[in-house]
């Protein structure tokens, strides 16, 4: 792929967050002109600049507020953050005027070396990549976990060398505005409904996820889930040679769940690898993670004996069903990542005790149907907050399960739990919805579960 050199060129990053100033940084570097736009009207130019690097902050255009229309005509690019989406009034305003739009990926991915994998599915991207990240970080000398998992790939881009393994956990608004990226190895773990309130159709967000194959050959690998219909089909078209994992069903080729056993079938040869009890990770979906982790690694050539040998020792991502304390008999997890309905399901399964459920927050136009279905008796009362609690209260109720009891606040619904959960039980913070009406994001309402939780009397 040849690279394009944006030395001397002007270019605009949209938003402050930590994939805006990764830009930043990747293009100071690289000799160009930065422009960092942050539209939030209740933030300042001193406070966008107190976000970049020291090395940053003297050769960065600053602007809070509205994009000048006199600026637009010295762009030659614009790498908006995730967060700005592609068909806001900004947005709309540069593609007229002919700007081109590369997201952080693309931009990263321009100036990055060495191998790539690109993880993305609509849930288990976490635990999947931080898992990946440790497999590799156990055979391979340099390596960069980055993306959504917290690492802008940007900030890292020019740290990486030829010889280097960049695992990227990448989301759908990151895959909106891709050119050339190119991932080695890609994995799709699964596709469910969710952000519809930005993609708009189905349709549209099932394209994006499946942008992360964009120029991959049958000589690259794609991580398929053969029990997500999306993703069966889509190994169909994919131009990359496909690897199914599956729990459900006995693949001929492929990874796949049998009992409590995981399987390896290729070529006409199948090999146990390991009981699903020799992990510390808990419930269905971790064992898909698994599975989809093993076959990333064998696609970087890594042997087998590395992979088991960290999986073994591989605990739960935080806020991915994890367990917290113990406290009078009555277990705590903190499943605060479960943001949608799908996650928060594969959270309700991992129980073995009868649960607490506290759920609800900000509505990014989900249904709940399934989630309520899979109850399934689990749930000895669901504790609503948030912006979406009628709505989940109302789908509740038509499924014939009345056990809710409605919260006005976070530290509400947490009191009224310990307050009522009997030893034996459990409580469960698996929301399955975004926090943003509450908080700024998944982990600080997960550290807040956390902290309370850890302050109860033993």
């Amino acid at each position: 792929m040849s690279k394009v050199d944006l030395k001397g060129k002007k270019v605009l990053v949209i938003g402050s967050g930590l994939s805006g100033v990764g830009s930043v940084h990747l293009l100071r570097e690289v000799g160009a002109l930065p422009v960092l736009l942050d539209e939030n009207q209740k933030i300042t130019q001193e406070d966008i600049r107190a976000k970049l690097a020291e090395e940053d902050r003297t050769e960065t255009g600053i602007i809070a507020g509205k994009l000048p229309e006199t600026l637009i005509s010295e762009l030659v690019l614009a790498v908006p953050s995730p967060a700005v989406p592609l068909d806001s009034p900004t947005m709309n305003r540069l593609r007229d005027h002919g700007i081109r739009i590369w997201s952080e990926i693309e931009l990263a991915y321009n100036y990055a070396a060495g191998k790539l994998i690109a993880i993305t599915g609509t849930n288990g991207k976490t635990t999947t990549t931080t898992l990946v990240g440790e497999i590799m970080k156990a055979y391979f000398s340099s390596v960069f976990v980055v993306g959504n998992i917290g690492y802008s790939y940007a900030g890292q881009a020019r740290n990486t060398k030829d010889d280097s393994v960049t695992v990227a956990e990448i989301s759908s608004f990151q895959l909106e505005a891709v050119e050339n990226f190119h991932a080695d190895v890609s994995a799709i773990l699964n596709i469910t409904p969710d952000h519809l309130n930005r993609h708009h159709t189905m349709e549209c967000y099932v394209q994006m996820k499946e942008n992360v194959t964009n120029h991959q050959t049958k000589n690259d690998t794609c991580v398929l889930n053969y029990d997500n219909a999306y993703t069966r089909e889509f190994g169909r078209k994919c131009p990359a040679g496909v690897v199914f994992f599956s729990s459900h069903e006995k693949l001929e080729n492929g990874l796949y769940l049998e009992g409590e056993e995981i399987f390896l079938a290729k070529e006409g040869q199948t090999v146990r690898l390991m009981n699903i009890h020799d992990m510390k990770l808990v419930g269905l979906c971790n064992v898909e993670n698994v599975m989809a982790a093993i076959a990333i690694s064998l696609a970087m050539k890594v042997p087998m004996e590395t992979i088991l040998r960290v999986i073994h020792d591989f605990k739960a991502v935080e806020h991915r069903i994890e367990f917290v304390a113990t406290k009078k008999g009555v277990d705590y997890y903190n499943d605060s990542k479960g943001t949608n309905p799908d996650a928060a399901i594969q959270g309700i399964r991992a129980m073995t005790r009868p649960t607490w459920l506290i759920g609800g927050g900000y509505d990014k136009g989900s249904e709940y149907d399934e989630w309520i279905e899979a109850f399934d008796g689990k749930v000895r009362k669901l504790v609503l907050i948030g912006q979406t609690r009628e709505k989940i209260a109302e789908c509740a109720r038509k499924h014939g399960f009345n056990d809710i009891q409605f919260e006005d606040t976070f530290e509400d619904a947490l009191r009224f739990c310990t307050e009522n959960a009997a030893e034996g039980e459990a409580v469960l913070l698996s929301p399955a919805c975004a926090s943003w009406d509450m908080f700024p994001n998944y982990e600080v309402r997960g550290k807040n579960f956390k902290n309370y939780v850890n302050h109860l009397e033993d």
